[in-house]
């Protein structure tokens, strides 16, 4: 692959040339269909020269604003007393669930009931439990690249990042670990949008499929709540004062946000920082020279992937933001996927760069009372698997370019054939 081809999907030019031919009152960043192809870069990179606080007049996702620049989304991100999460109010994403189907979580949620519920969950990810669950993740991780073909092409986002992800949840929640498989599935159809030919084809489908996950994790909170509190996240859950008397749809949300959270960031990610390092090989001939360069790479890779492409609030006054009068009930779209590439704050944005001297200066997590909880988690994750990754192979390489998901909110990937050089 190209050095520093960053979207050889549809075609850098081709798609800078629609980005600056479309007038900017005709822009629709959020369309689904751009980060499929892997071509929503420069009309992000217009947004933040020429017009960073943009609104959008129709989608099909309704009106809403893009905040495209990294010092203005953080503005939004710290200030949850204008900007609200709140589900009642449409929640964290572009796309509106529909009024009778808006499930409270503690992540859309603003203060104080968010802060309770967010501090009975927390502990899963303290310092000790960190420390408890790192050897547990390194052993799997190494099956797992054990049992890896070599020399012949196979799916990473299957093999690796999929099971990886998904055995750390299963263990999270203390959920069967052979019918793990069944968070994967869930995960991915929470956040699909659906359409004919996707994952699900109707709202309907995918209510049956939540459904389904909600008497799934009924159960286990039943058997959990007649036991002494444990240390898995159903427990946590079920027996938190702030948490033990939730809604179950509530609780279907508080779920779904743990899955996906503990699930897509991650596994984008694995699957993100291998198909950089095929981009930009340079990168990878240093790492192979210094395994120590691991500890800044893994927030690069965060950076460089931004595994969730958006957060969205909901204005609930008027509000001045970068010379744009923002108005109550207004839709207000955070990019961190822009942010993230924003060049007056990160030096040479678009690529990757393993040594950066500020590795952590990103957005992937969010700031404010909203930032990611498993953030340590998920940079141990990542660090383990390269850990165990370099003390196996030379290269791996990148056959293809990657099939992504069709979703302006998980910036992720369906398929990415790779081969092991043996």
């Amino acid at each position: 692959m190209a050095d520093g081809a960053i979207m050889p999907a549809e075609g850098l030019e081709e798609a800078r040339a629609r980005a600056y031919a479309t007038p900017l009152e005709d822009f629709h960043p959020g369309d689904p269909d751009l980060f499929r192809t892997n071509s929503h870069w420069p009309w992000f990179e217009r947004l933040r020269k020429e017009d960073p606080v943009h609104y959008c007049r129709d989608s099909e996702f309704g009106p809403y604003w893009s905040v495209t620049r990294f010092n203005d989304i953080m503005a939004v991100d710290t200030n949850h007393e204008v900007f609200s999460s709140e589900a009642a109010l449409g929640g964290i994403t572009i796309r509106d669930a529909r009024p009778d189907l808006r499930r409270p979580s503690f992540i859309a949620m603003d203060p104080p009931k968010h802060d309770v519920q967010r501090k009975t969950v927390s502990p899963i990810v303290s310092p000790h439990n960190l420390q408890a669950m790192e050897p547990i993740i390194r052993e799997r991780a190494a099956k797992i690249l054990d049992e890896l073909p070599v020399g012949e092409p196979f799916d990473w986002v299957d093999k690796v990042s999929i099971e990886l992800t998904t055995q750390m949840l299963a263990t999270l929640f203390d959920f069967p670990f052979e019918e793990r498989r069944k968070l994967t599935r869930w995960s991915d159809v929470a956040i699909t949008i659906p359409a004919p030919g996707q994952l699900v084809e109707s709202e309907e489908a995918r209510q049956a499929e939540l459904m389904e996950c909600l008497a799934y994790f009924t159960r286990l909170w039943n058997e959990r709540v007649n036991e002494p509190p444990r240390t898995d996240l159903i427990s946590m859950l079920a027996h938190g004062e702030a948490t033990r008397d939730m809604s179950p749809d509530e609780y279907l949300g508080n779920v779904i946000l743990l899955i996906v959270g503990g699930n897509d960031t991650t596994r984008n990610s694995i699957s993100g920082g291998l198909y950089a390092l095929n981009l930009f090989p340079q990168e990878y001939d240093k790492l192979r020279a210094d395994h120590g360069l691991i500890a800044s790479m893994v927030p690069e890779i965060i950076r460089w992937q931004t595994p969730l492409a958006h957060m969205r609030r909901t204005a609930l006054q008027d509000v001045e933001l970068a010379g744009k009068t923002i108005r109550k009930g207004d839709k207000v779209v955070m990019w961190y996927v822009s942010g993230n590439r924003d060049e007056t704050m990160i030096e040479d944005p678009d690529r990757l760069i393993i040594d950066r001297e500020r590795p952590r200066q990103h957005l992937s997590f969010g700031f404010g009372i909203h930032r990611c909880v498993g953030n340590r988690l998920a940079e141990m994750q990542l660090r383990i698997v390269w850990e165990e990754i370099l003390k196996r192979w030379e290269r791996i390489e990148v056959l293809e370019e990657p099939r992504r998901v069709r979703s302006s909110f998980v910036k992720g990937y369906e398929q990415m054939l790779v081969r092991i050089a043996g």
